[in-house]
C-alpha cells in the first residue's frame, strides 16, 4: 500500500511527487494518496469546458466551475439532499464525463477535499485568483459555480478564516441546491451577497418547492421535451440558454429540458407535460 502523503503541503508538492502515468484509479481504496498524485499531475480544480457554463460567454461572462464526483460515488456524499431520481438523472457522465480519466479525476478531487481540505482550498483560492486575472485579460467578467455536480455548503468552508465568497467579494458565485436550509439562508439574506442560489425541484420535495416559491425564491424544474409557459402559478424561463442564474428575475421557475439519463426517468423527477 502506498504511504499517505504529508498533509498541508499543497498541490505543488503533490504534483512534484506524482507518477507520470494514467493508471486506473481504484475508487474504493481507503488510501487516497495514489488518487491525489494522479489528479494533481494531470488536472486542475476549475474547469471552463462544461458546455452549459460556456454559454454565458455571449453575454460577456467567463464561467468557471468545479466538478466533483456526485452523490457518494467517491465514498463521500457531496449531495446529501439528492433524491433517488436526481441521482439517477445526474449529468455527471454527460460530455467529457463519459471518459474514465475524467471520472477518475473527479473522484480524486472529491477524496482530496475530504482527506486534506486545506490543500484543496489553498489550490481553489489560487485558481480563482488566476481565473479572475484571465477573464480580465479577455475583457470578460468572471463568475464561478463551485457545485457543478455537488451540493456542498461552501459558505461554511474556510481557508485562512475566510470562505471563498468573502475572500473574493467583487466576484459573482452561483449554484443550484436541493438543501432547504441553504436556500432559506439565501432568501433570508444570510449568505454572502455575491453568492446566488436557485433551488432544485425533485420528485420528493414539492412541499419545500411550494414554500420557497411563496417566499420569492427561484426554482429549477426539469421538464419532459419542452417548457411550459407557466408552472405552479409562476412564469417559466429557459435555464438552457445560459447558466447565469444570478441574472434571472426573482420569482420565476427555471425550466430545463430533460437530458441524458433523465430521458429515462419514471420517478417523477422529470415533470411530464400537461
Amino acid at each position: 500500500m502506498t504511504k499517505p502523503l504529508p498533509k498541508g503541503r499543497g498541490f505543488n508538492f503533490y504534483a512534484k511527487h506524482a507518477p507520470h502515468s494514467r493508471k486506473k484509479i481504484n475508487k474504493k481504496s481507503v488510501d487516497t494518496s495514489d488518487q491525489i498524485r494522479y489528479f494533481s499531475a494531470v488536472m486542475k480544480l476549475l474547469t471552463t469546458s462544461n458546455t452549459k457554463i460556456r454559454k454565458g460567454e455571449k453575454l460577456g461572462f467567463l464561467s468557471f466551475g468545479v466538478h466533483l464526483a456526485p452523490s457518494n460515488l467517491s465514498g463521500f456524499n457531496v449531495c446529501k439532499d439528492a433524491s433517488s431520481g436526481c441521482a439517477a438523472a445526474c449529468l455527471n457522465t454527460a460530455g467529457h464525463g463519459i471518459f474514465s480519466s475524467v471520472q477518475n479525476a473527479r473522484i480524486a478531487k472529491t477524496k482530496l477535499f475530504f482527506s486534506d481540505k486545506q490543500a484543496f482550498m489553498a489550490q481553489l483560492f489560487k485558481e480563482v485568483a488566476a481565473a479572475i486575472k484571465s477573464a480580465a485579460k479577455k475583457g470578460m467578467e468572471p463568475c464561478f459555480r463551485l457545485n457543478l455536480t455537488s451540493d456542498l455548503p461552501w459558505e461554511k468552508i474556510k481557508f485562512n478564516d475566510k470562505n471563498v465568497f468573502d475572500s473574493f467579494p467583487s466576484v459573482k458565485f452561483y449554484d443550484y441546491t436541493k438543501s432547504p436550509s441553504r436556500m432559506s439562508s439565501f432568501l433570508a439574506g444570510e449568505l454572502p451577497s455575491n453568492y446566488h442560489l436557485t433551488f432544485s425541484r425533485s420528485e420528493s420535495n414539492q412541499s419545500v418547492v411550494n414554500a420557497i416559491m411563496k417566499s420569492g425564491g427561484n426554482v429549477a424544474v426539469v421538464f419532459r421535451k419542452s417548457l411550459p409557459e407557466t408552472w405552479n402559478g409562476a412564469k417559466v424561463i429557459s435555464g438552457d440558454e445560459t447558466d447565469l442564474r444570478f441574472l434571472d428575475p426573482v420569482g420565476v421557475v427555471v425550466g430545463l429540458v430533460e437530458k441524458g439519463m433523465a430521458k429515462k426517468d419514471s420517478s417523477g423527477f422529470v415533470v411530464e407535460p400537461v
